[in-house]
């Protein structure tokens, strides 16, 4: 593998599939252009005369879609941002807490990243789409599904305040588990 000599930005970005490092190679001598995603070549493009402009490609397995941005800030200083699903990355990272809860925790010796995207109710683990049951239960719902042969549930209970909204608790073999900051 040839060294990145032409490494100009890192991202890490936390998609319901897991958390993924995106790395941008900008020659600005042989307007030279490279994205990585987890380490895999993206896009590589050579002798780009323009030196401003934008990358777009998809991350992960639900194809996200991503584009980088390359912006002129003076002479020859140049300003790359990323954006995921259109939007900024901070923007998009302040959506997502609204829109998943996330958690991670370790069963016999092995860390797992559950991921609940309320929009959908879909439950992601370590990168896989899981197998659900939803049922209704006296004050809400219960998502049931299965992790390394122990039981878990996300429990959706009305917080009964409507700025809060619902409140998704996870429960692993009768055990809360609490939720991660990403």
């Amino acid at each position: 593998l040839e060294k990145m000599t032409d490494l100009v930005a890192v991202w890490e970005v936390a998609l319901s599939d897991g958390v993924h490092k995106i790395e941008f190679e900008h020659g600005t001598t042989s307007g030279k252009r490279v994205v990585y995603v987890d380490g895999k070549e993206e896009i590589r493009r050579e002798w780009m005369f323009k030196l401003v402009g934008k990358e777009t490609f998809t991350v992960g397995a639900t194809k996200t879609k991503a584009a980088i941005n390359i912006d002129a800030v003076s002479g020859f200083a140049y300003e790359y941002t990323l954006e995921i699903n259109g939007k900024s990355l901070k923007q998009y990272i302040e959506n997502r807490l609204k829109t998943t809860n996330t958690w991670i925790l370790s069963l016999g010796g092995t860390d797992y990243r559950i991921v609940l995207e309320k929009d959908t109710m879909d439950v992601w683990c370590n990168g896989e789409k899981m197998e659900t049951a939803g049922e209704f239960v006296e004050d809400g719902t219960e998502t049931h599904f299965t992790v390394a042969d122990h039981s878990c549930c996300i429990k959706a209970v009305s917080s009964g305040k409507r700025k809060e909204g619902i409140i998704h608790t996870l429960i692993v073999d009768n055990r809360e588990i609490p939720e991660a900051v990403e």
